[in-house]
């Protein structure tokens, strides 16, 4: 990957997560593009990827890097919906990053370890999430066990 196109990325995940990216500079960064978005390998690992025009962690690039912002928690009992795809429902939301705006794409978590299980787009805002009692909160776009997940290179 250039290095003006790796600097510009890098800028837009800096923005978004904080100086925790700024790691990324020295990494060898590639794009390989798929159907439906284009998969970025960080040291050959498919650790963020590209999809509307937005650069974001996959479920694997989350985990990896620990990252805080963007998070929105789920109980468990949406454990194994969310892990198998399912859209997030605002009733199973317990926290979400108050920053969080309608079309966002998000780091969906469980709450007793924190750890990623899906990304996401965010239908409501942050704050929203965690008060509303029904309806959906967030559409899933990739998740743990997904071929995305599973992509070995």
């Amino acid at each position: 990957m250039r290095k003006n196109a790796k600097n510009k990325m890098l800028k837009e995940l800096i923005s978004i997560f904080g100086e925790e990216m700024s790691g990324l500079e020295d990494k060898t960064l590639e794009k390989i593009a798929l159907e439906e978005y284009s998969l970025i390998l960080v040291d050959g690992k498919p650790l963020l990827f590209e999809i509307e025009e937005h650069l974001f962690p996959t479920v694997r690039g989350a985990l990896e890097m620990e990252l805080q912002k963007r998070v929105v928690t789920v109980d468990k009992g949406a454990i194994r919906f969310v892990s198998n795809g399912a859209d997030i429902m605002a009733p199973g939301i317990v926290a979400a990053d108050p920053e969080i705006k309608e079309g966002d794409l998000v780091i969906i978590v469980e709450e007793t370890h924190r750890k990623p299980l899906a990304i996401g787009k965010a239908l409501m805002v942050g704050p929203e999430m965690v008060e509303a009692t029904s309806g959906k909160a967030i559409k899933s776009i990739t998740h743990v066990g997904d071929k995305l997940w599973n992509m070995e290179l």
